[in-house]
């Protein structure tokens, strides 16, 4: 393997940081001023009544604003990552603006503003503060783009987990690090392949970079086992100006929620935890039985014209019932408008609809294709025993190329570590309708997972406003 050297590289001084935080600061102390000041400046207020100092007390907002901002962790390292950071931004500035309303309404100060301009005062600066972190992330791009990162970081150790953790860091981009190749000194065990990046030499290799400030993090993939290399690694590197950072296998993170936790005392890693936690549970359920209603009351026609359809079409009930494993791998029945001829119903899905399905009715074909027949499990959600967003339910023989989901991905039961959902993550990427190959359920059971570990309520909701896109561009379902 040919050895490649690392050139001038860009990078960020470590001071740098500092300056950028302390310019987010004082964009934000301006945010919180500016709807004020153009408030002040649009409004013909009698500024001769009491308490009437408006431009020290818009400074003194925006010095606490701050501060307020800073104790909630809006300036943490997090400001870096590729978050959107939304909530903690709302929450903050919501946090901030109590203060203001306190002021306004217990202190009598600021009497001249009215109630509406407080809202507009507060849903500006809340547009301010998202547009401002667009236009963050979006600089952070370009920079990326350019090879330009926060630190520059080496792996030292071509070893397979290496290998996982480079892979990890370019297809999840983070301007704090960008990995410009590997360094270690064992040439002969290192893999055919590292990731596309070079090999940057040996540890003397690595300790010139340092002292020439190319390198100003080291990320250490070494064998947990090989406990006395790794040993002389730290001590070595702990007498150069670096970062240096241990990095354990990337493996036992692929799904985890937190990375680290304490017990007793003792770190450790967190291989799976419950997907919800404290007040989740509730806010779920309270979304469920709210937009379930809504929705049954407003499809209510839909529902009825649905069903006389479908009783003038074909004999037989009007509601197919179906056992699907919900919750903890319980068995629930899951209502559904029926679509196939009633003596040709499969109550089991032993055999998957596919397309020109001679089981289902000129009715149910229309209804399948425009997932018209899922609306009765507004029922469910409304009842319990199903949610809004989830991992769809499946019945208990259904196959992916002939092979039970749960043989065919060893993840599969993790899906039901919460309820299931009339709609989900999987289903707006396309994975819905037939699964004639393995890929199809792996690609299903991958996003369902990443639903449950990234659950959150503007979560279900973002995937609830697209749900009807996707149902209208999907057109694998028969």
């Amino acid at each position: 393997m040919r050895l490649q050297t690392v050139g001038t590289l860009e990078y960020s001084h470590p001071s740098f940081v500092d300056y950028f935080k302390a310019s987010v600061r004082a964009i934000h102390a301006l945010t919180v001023m500016l709807p004020g000041l153009v408030l002040l400046a649009l409004q013909p207020f009698d500024m001769s009544q009491p308490g009437s100092s408006f431009a020290p007390f818009l400074v003194f907002f925006g010095v606490v604003s701050v501060l307020i901002f800073q104790t909630v962790g809006i300036y943490s390292e997090e400001i870096f990552s590729t978050l959107l950071r939304f909530r903690i931004m709302l929450l903050a500035w919501a946090t901030a603006f109590t203060m203001l309303i306190f002021m306004h309404q217990g202190l009598g100060m600021l009497s001249y503003l009215e109630p509406v301009h407080l809202g507009i005062w507060f849903a500006a600066s809340a547009l301010l503060f998202g547009v401002e972190r667009l236009c963050m992330l979006a600089l952070f791009r370009r920079r990326m783009d350019k090879g330009m990162y926060l630190q520059n970081a080496v792996i030292l150790g071509g070893t397979d987990n290496g290998v996982r953790v480079a892979e990890y860091l370019l297809e999840n981009r983070d301007i704090r690090t960008g990995v410009v190749g590997f360094v270690d000194d064992r040439l002969e065990r290192l893999p055919k392949s590292l990731a596309n990046l070079p090999l940057l030499g040996n540890l003397r290799d690595l300790e010139r970079m340092i002292r020439e400030e190319k390198v100003t993090q080291v990320l250490v993939a070494l064998p947990w086992f090989a406990d006395n290399r790794i040993g002389q690694v730290m001590n070595e590197l702990r007498k150069l100006p670096v970062n240096v950072l241990l990095v354990p296998d990337v493996v036992a993170f692929r799904h985890a929620n937190k990375r680290i936790t304490d017990v007793a005392g003792l770190p450790a890693l967190i291989a799976s935890d419950l997907p919800l936690r404290g007040w989740s549970p509730l806010f779920k359920r309270i979304e469920d039985i709210v937009l379930s209603s809504l929705a049954l009351i407003l499809a209510a026609p839909v529902m009825l014209a649905v069903a006389l359809a479908i009783k003038i079409d074909s004999p037989g009930p009007v509601l197919f019932k179906q056992k699907r494993y919900g919750y903890n791998n319980r068995l629930i029945e899951v209502y559904k408008f029926r679509s196939m001829y009633h003596a040709k119903a499969d109550a089991n899905a032993d055999r998957q609809t596919t397309r020109d399905d001679d089981r289902i009715t000129r009715v149910g074909r229309f209804i399948r294709k425009t997932s018209l027949d899922e609306l009765p499990q507004l029922i469910n959600v409304f009842l319990g025993s199903m949610s809004m967003v989830g991992p769809r339910p499946h019945a208990t023989a259904t196959k992916a190329a002939g092979v039970l989901f749960e043989d065919a991905v060893a993840e599969y039961s993790a899906r039901h570590r919460v309820k299931p959902g009339i709609t989900g993550w999987a289903q707006i990427h396309g994975y819905r309708g037939e699964t004639d190959t393995l890929e199809k359920i792996e690609k299903r059971v991958h996003y369902d997972l990443d639903y449950i570990e990234r659950w959150s309520l503007w979560f279900d909701i973002y995937i609830l406003a697209r749900t009807v896109p996707a149902l209208l561009l999907n057109k694998d379902v028969y």
